[in-house]
């Protein structure tokens, strides 16, 4: 009823602005806000593309079809261009670069239109001891102006970003607000106040409930703890999505808890970024992809999705064994300084564990980079490969990465080479792998290019339709759009997002098939992606003849729980039905 009546209502708006062009010989009212011309459309459902105008309305399509005799306020001529709904980004870390500046211009020019956040840890709910770290540990000042995880989404909207923006509640967030970071169980109480923050953040239109369960707190929450965290969210029809508790060693140990989590709560679940880990792991794909099947035949909900490279990127501390992380990240400073800790801590980072040790599943020093310091005195290892480092300082990998941390006072950011392209590409041909850059949405200039980056930042959506569909024609481009699109859309309860039809929210991408790219590379990442010319977000352009506008017409988008959705209108919500659940 909904697309019919979007319909009905777009046909009236050309009535009746073609009656009010005759009634007295003037020239007709703009029939659209924005008219797109004989663009091929890619309606985001997988389906054969079509040429065709695209009329927007206020906040959503209005009509698509032969609009020759219509005409618009703003008007493109997009022949020979693709048409399609706004990309998704399933795993954005733009929480922090959207509040220094909010075009997020390294995202936008790739069509992103929606930034999902919460891998682990969320920007709510906040107490006084979160906010002081966040602000503390940020790396641009900040103005923390909320306490809640809808505080925050609002608060971006309120500052203006180009992208709309959505959250899961953080695991991690959830965890050291009421048990702290210690190893050790929650107390029944402290279930219970852990169980109310992510009903609150459910209720605020969270998305569901995400973990990273490598680094440590999170690594000490019991798959228990996960499930009774994530029942609540199930309740609101909330999603689980991990960082799952290995990607190497314990690979499909990691994959057996999602799905034992998935079905114990009764909630669909999403791997965050699947990958094999570590040289030794690669033939680990063909069993996870069985155990993701056979889940998914048992009326299980599992999906996962990706980056497009084969290194990931992470801090050094990644190379750590938990236990010296126990109680934060001070305290570990702490430990590594009295000499009998570190001799340990050394030993154990030479022999494979229970835990995920990075450095060890690159396999050589040499396959992991260095890209990201705060002290002045350490930039010029920025670039460099850890053997480098380690070979000039005379020492080991293990001792390098020890001083590192200690001398900088920080994570130490850094790029691991641990995958295979073989299993990437393989990867990109599963039908429920869906793409989120693992980054936060930069520009190339300061203070983002202070310190290096991923790639991934600058390149993740565009290297997929460029290297991976035009160039080896690993998936058809229709089928890329869906699973940039509709596909995620559905997949979180987004009804009214992700398809190009008449009703639904007016979030367009128009790009050039034959041009799109990556630019970004290692050495050199802090470029942008080329190909995309128009990039409309509600209706509105944020991206114009290839340069962002001054509009920033973002919004926050929430989950199915929303306690709003009660006083609003039932159109907003999910009146538009975006297709089947792949």
């Amino acid at each position: 009823m909904g697309a019919l009546r979007s319909a009905v209502a777009s046909i009236g708006l050309a009535l009746v602005a073609f009656l009010l062009g005759c009634s007295d010989g003037s020239p007709a009212e703009p029939t659209f806000d924005v008219l797109l011309r004989g663009g091929t459309v890619y309606d985001g459902l997988g389906g054969p593309p079509v040429v065709a105008d695209v009329g927007l309305m206020g906040d959503r399509v209005a009509a698509i079809g032969d609009l020759s005799d219509a005409s618009g306020r703003l008007e493109r001529d997009v022949t020979g261009l693709a048409v399609s709904p706004g990309f998704v980004n399933m795993l954005s870390w733009a929480t922090l670069s959207l509040l220094e500046d909010g075009t997020g211009l390294g995202d936008l020019v790739q069509g992103v239109t929606l930034e999902i956040f919460g891998e682990g840890q969320s920007m709510g709910p906040l107490d006084e001891a979160a906010e002081k770290r966040l602000i503390e540990t940020a790396p641009y000042p900040i103005d923390v102006d909320w306490s809640t995880l809808g505080g925050y989404l609002e608060s971006l909207e309120r500052r203006r970003v180009s992208m709309n923006v959505a959250s899961f509640v953080g695991a991690t967030t959830v965890r050291t607000q009421v048990v702290g970071y210690d190893d050790r169980a929650p107390t029944a109480d402290e279930l219970d106040a852990m169980r109310d923050l992510v009903r609150e953040a459910m209720e605020e239109g969270a998305l569901g409930v995400g973990s990273s369960l490598i680094y440590p707190p999170a690594f000490f929450a019991s798959t228990e703890e996960l499930i009774e965290l994530c029942r609540v969210a199930s309740e609101f029809g909330g999603t689980y999505i991990s960082h799952m508790r290995s990607e190497g060693d314990r690979l499909l140990e990691g994959v057996d808890e999602l799905i034992r989590i998935a079905r114990e709560a009764d909630i669909a679940a999403e791997i965050y970024h699947l990958k094999a880990a570590g040289e030794s792991n690669w033939p680990k794909l063909d069993q996870v992809i069985e155990r993701i099947d056979a889940a998914q035949a048992e009326g299980l909900r599992i999906y996962t999705d990706m980056y497009l490279y084969t290194a990931g990127a992470t801090g050094l501390t990644a190379s750590l064994p938990p236990w010296v992380q126990e109680g934060g990240f001070e305290v570990m400073l702490e430990r590594l300084r009295r000499p009998e800790v570190r001799r340990r801590v050394e030993a154990e980072m030479i022999r494979a564990g229970e835990w995920e040790n990075l450095l060890l599943s690159a396999g050589d020093a040499s396959r992991v980079l260095i890209v990201g310091v705060d002290r002045e005195e350490l930039k010029p290892l920025l670039g460099r490969t850890l053997a480098e480092v380690a070979e000039e300082r005379d020492q080991s990998p293990q001792a390098t990465v020890i001083d590192l941390i200690l001398e900088d006072e920080t994570r130490v950011e850094a790029v691991y080479f641990l995958m295979s392209e073989e299993n990437l590409v393989r990867q990109i041909q599963l039908p429920y792998m869906a793409f989120g850059s693992d980054a936060g949405a930069m520009a190339p200039r300061p203070p983002f290019t202070n310190q290096g980056a991923h790639p991934r930042a600058y390149g993740n959506f565009a290297r997929l339709l460029g290297r991976y569909v035009r160039e080896q024609q690993v998936i058809p481009l229709e089928e890329a759009v869906r699973r940039l699109t509709s596909m995620p859309s559905q997949r979180l309860g987004l009804r009214d997002r992700g398809v190009l039809r008449s009703g639904t929210f007016a979030d367009v991408v128009v790009f050039d098939p034959a041009e799109i790219a990556d630019r970004a590379t290692f050495e050199d990442p802090h470029q942008l992606a080329v190909g995309v010319r128009h990039v409309f977000v509600n209706g509105r352009p944020a991206l114009l003849d290839g340069s962002a506008t001054e509009e920033r017409p973002g919004r926050v988008v929430r989950g199915p729980g929303w306690l709003g959705w009660d006083d609003a209108d039932a159109t907003t919500r999910s009146d538009v039905d975006a297709g089947t659940e792949p």
